[in-house]
C-alpha cells in the first residue's frame, strides 16, 4: 500500500516456468495483491506459481490461451473486484523482463494525481536499451511513429508493457472492445487518448535474458498496423461528431481531406495544378496536408485531456 492507495500487480504468464517464481518473489512487499493469469501454460508454470513465497496476497487465474491482452484484462478485472478503495494496477511480464525496483517510480505519478496511466520507457532509462536486439529496437521505432499518429500524442516506447493504471480508468474501461492479443499496449494508448486520460512515460530498465518471444513478426505488424489505422480514424470521427467538438478537430479533418484530394488522381485543384506546374509531385501537398492534420490532431488531443480534467475538477468542488 502507498498512502491511501492499494497496489495490485497483474502478471500474464504462458509457459514461463523458468522465470515466473523469481518474478513473483521479487515483487516489492508493499504490493497488496498479485494476480497471476496463467493463460494456457503446458509446462510447470502453475507449479512454480504455487511454490512461490510472496509477501503479498497471491491469486492465480487460469485461461485457455486467449492471448496476452485477454490475460491482462482478466487480471485488471480481478483487482477491480478485490479492492474497494483507490488502487493502482501494475502490469509485469511473467518472463522477468521488467525490473521490480522500477515499480515504485512507475506508480508514483498515478498515485500523486499527475497522470492516469504511466507506462515504461526503456529508451529514456539512463542505461539505455541494454541488450535489446537491434531488430526489436527498429520495430519499436516504427511502432512509436505509428502509435504517435494513432493516439495524437508523442509515444516513444509503445511496446513496453510495464504499466501502472489508475482504478478510475479501469472502472470506465470498455472490456468488451478491448484488444485480446499482442499489440494491447498500442490499443490501450489510443483508447486512453480518445477518452482524454493523461498518459506519462517513465524511464524503466530494459531487461533481456533467455526468454523467448511468441510473436510472429509479419502477422503482428499486419494486425497491429491495421488496428492502429482503424482506431485512429474511429478516435477522430468520434470527436468530429460530438457536441463538444473542438476547432482543432475540425481543422485536422479539413487538412486530412485536402491530403486525400491531392492524392486521388481524378480530383484536381488549382493548388495542385500550381504545384505540378512548378515541377513538384502532388504527393508533397498530400504529405504537407497530413502533417498539418497531425499537428491539429495533437492539439485536439490536448484539448480533450483538458476537458476531462476540468470536468473532474467541477465534480470535486
Amino acid at each position: 500500500m502507498e498512502g491511501e492507495w492499494f497496489i495490485g500487480v497483474v502478471v500474464p504468464a504462458r509457459n514461463e516456468a523458468p522465470f515466473i517464481r523469481n518474478v513473483l518473489e521479487t515483487i516489492p512487499e508493499n504490493v497488496d495483491c498479485i494476480v497471476v493469469v496463467n493463460d494456457g501454460s503446458t509446462d510447470g508454470t502453475s507449479d512454480e506459481i504455487q511454490a512461490a513465497e510472496c509477501a503479498s496476497n497471491l491469486i492465480e487465474l487460469r485461461l485457455d490461451g486467449q492471448g496476452v491482452g485477454a490475460a491482462i484484462d482478466a487480471g485488471h478485472q480481478a483487482l477491480l473486484a478485490h479492492f474497494e478503495g483507490p488502487f493502482v494496477s501494475v502490469v509485469m511480464a511473467g518472463d522477468g523482463q521488467m525490473n521490480p525496483e522500477d515499480l515504485r517510480t512507475l506508480i508514483a505519478p498515478v498515485i500523486s494525481g499527475h497522470c492516469d496511466h504511466a507506462k515504461g520507457n526503456r529508451f529514456a532509462h539512463v542505461d539505455g536499451v541494454g541488450a535489446m536486439p537491434k531488430h526489436r529496437q527498429m520495430a519499436s521505432k516504427i511502432l512509436s511513429a505509428a502509435t504517435t499518429l494513432a493516439s495524437g500524442q508523442r509515444i516513444e516506447d509503445p511496446q513496453c508493457g510495464y504499466t501502472a493504471t489508475s482504478h478510475e480508468v479501469l472502472r470506465e474501461w470498455d472490456w468488451q472492445r478491448s484488444w485480446k492479443g499482442y499489440g494491447y499496449p498500442n490499443f490501450w494508448l489510443v483508447q486512453l487518448a480518445k477518452a482524454g486520460w493523461r498518459i506519462k512515460e517513465i524511464p524503466v530498465q530494459s531487461v533481456y535474458g533467455r526468454e523467448q518471444s511468441g510473436i510472429r513478426r509479419l502477422k503482428f505488424f499486419t494486425s497491429v498496423g491495421m488496428m492502429l489505422a482503424i482506431e485512429h480514424h474511429r478516435r477522430n470521427f468520434s470527436w468530429l461528431f460530438n457536441r463538444n467538438v473542438t476547432p482543432h478537430t475540425l481543422f485536422a479533418f479539413i487538412a486530412y481531406v485536402i491530403g486525400w484530394i491531392s492524392l486521388l488522381p481524378f480530383i484536381s485543384t488549382d493548388v495542385e495544378r500550381e504545384i505540378v506546374a512548378r515541377g513538384l509531385h502532388p504527393v508533397f501537398l498530400t504529405l504537407f496536408a497530413w502533417l498539418v492534420a497531425h499537428f491539429f490532431d495533437r492539439t485536439a488531443t490536448a484539448m480533450v485531456r483538458e476537458l476531462r480534467i476540468n470536468a473532474k475538477a467541477r465534480q470535486e468542488t
